[in-house]
C-alpha cells in the first residue's frame, strides 16, 4: 500500500470541509480527517498526528488562531505544519498567523492543484 499524506481539515463549514475532503481523497494521495470546531480539531490533531493541518480562522468558540496556538504550543503537535485556509484576506490576520508559526496563509477559494502542491510541500519541508 502506498503512503498517503494525512491531512486534518478544521473548519466549521461542514459542507466545505466535506467537499474538500472528497476532492483531496479522490486524488488518491491523501487520508483526510475533518473536525468542525476548534476543540475537536485540537483533539483530532493530538490523536491522529496528521502530516498537515488545514485550518480556518473564523469559527465559533475557539477560533483558528487559538487552535494554532494550541497545536504549536504542545510537544505532541508542535511540529505539524499548519496551513491557514480562510476567507479573511487582511494584513493583520496574515501577520498573526505568521507570528504563531503557520506555514502558509491561503485565502478561499484556492484551486485544488495549488492546494495539493502546498500540502505536498509543507508535508515534506514543514
Amino acid at each position: 500500500m502506498k503512503f498517503k499524506t494525512k491531512v486534518l481539515i478544521i473548519d466549521d463549514e461542514k459542507d466545505f470541509a466535506h467537499f474538500l475532503k472528497l476532492n483531496l481523497e479522490n486524488t488518491g494521495r491523501y487520508k483526510v480527517y475533518t473536525a468542525n470546531d476548534g476543540i475537536a480539531g485540537v483533539k483530532t490533531a493530538r490523536r491522529k498526528k496528521p502530516n498537515v493541518v488545514l485550518l480556518d480562522i473564523m469559527m465559533p468558540g475557539m477560533d483558528g488562531f487559538e487552535v494554532l496556538a494550541q497545536i504549536k504550543g504542545t510537544v505532541k503537535t508542535y511540529e505539524i505544519p499548519v496551513v491557514m485556509l480562510t476567507a479573511l484576506d487582511n494584513a493583520e490576520s496574515r501577520s498573526e498567523a505568521q507570528g504563531n508559526f503557520a506555514g502558509e496563509y491561503l485565502v478561499k477559494p484556492v484551486p485544488l492543484e495549488r492546494l495539493t502542491a502546498i500540502i505536498d510541500r509543507v508535508a515534506i519541508y514543514g
